[in-house]
């Protein structure tokens, strides 16, 4: 059994819930692009509140849903319930993947690599457990490419990350899952603000492939 007491954030995971959902109306079409397609065994990482869940296609045999947080991991828990596919949720965290090498024919990644410890350490385990041609699909907010608005999210990053459950808005994500090895085959990078009065973002959508 996994210790993931480090993941509990209680107060940040009931305001994201409160958020998030506020949220998904202007997010609901970018949730159902990211997944357009996929089929087989999916992986989910850092399900959140499972607000993904409804936007599975058919073609997906079982999605297995890592959530480290325990008040989200239950809201998870009910949404898989009102899923299109079968979702099971689980217990976990990013550094330490369920299952063997080559058990999922697709990972998918969304709003979490901000807030994983280790991205190199995160995405070794994503290649770890695709099978070799498996998709790797993400959606990300990350460092913006204005030179002063990247310097200002260096420096709001300390305290971003205390409040925001260890989030940080300067990460270079893309660059990072290049440098894990995985073939970045489309990316969409473009400005959402998911709400109004949210500040706007940029995030990035799209695929990799593990060789």
């Amino acid at each position: 059994m996994q210790d993931l007491s480090r993941f509990q954030h209680p107060r940040f995971a009931r305001t994201y819930k409160r958020m998030s959902e506020r949220a998904d109306p202007a997010t609901a079409e970018l949730r159902g692009r990211l997944l357009a397609g996929l089929t087989g065994r999916v992986l989910e990482i850092g399900a959140g509140n499972g607000l993904n869940f409804p936007h599975y296609p058919a073609g997906v045999r079982e999605v297995v849903a890592v959530e480290p947080d325990h008040l989200l991991r239950a809201s998870a828990e009910q949404a898989a319930a009102r899923a299109p596919v079968p979702v099971e949720v689980v217990p976990g965290h990013a550094g330490a993947l369920p299952d063997g090498p080559g058990s999922y024919d697709a990972v998918v990644l969304s709003l979490v690599l901000c807030s994983v410890p280790d991205q190199a350490a995160t995405l070794a385990e994503v290649r770890r457990v695709l099978v070799p041609g498996g998709e790797l699909r993400f959606f990300e907010h990350v460092r913006s490419p204005r030179r002063v608005r990247a310097v200002l999210q260096d420096l709001i990053t300390p305290l971003w990350r205390r409040l925001g459950g260890g989030c940080h808005p300067n990460r270079d994500t893309a660059a990072a899952i290049r440098a894990a090895g995985l073939l970045v085959e489309e990316q969409d990078r473009f400005a959402h603000r998911p709400m109004p009065g949210s500040p706007t973002l940029t995030h990035i959508l799209g695929r990799a492939r593990n060789p």
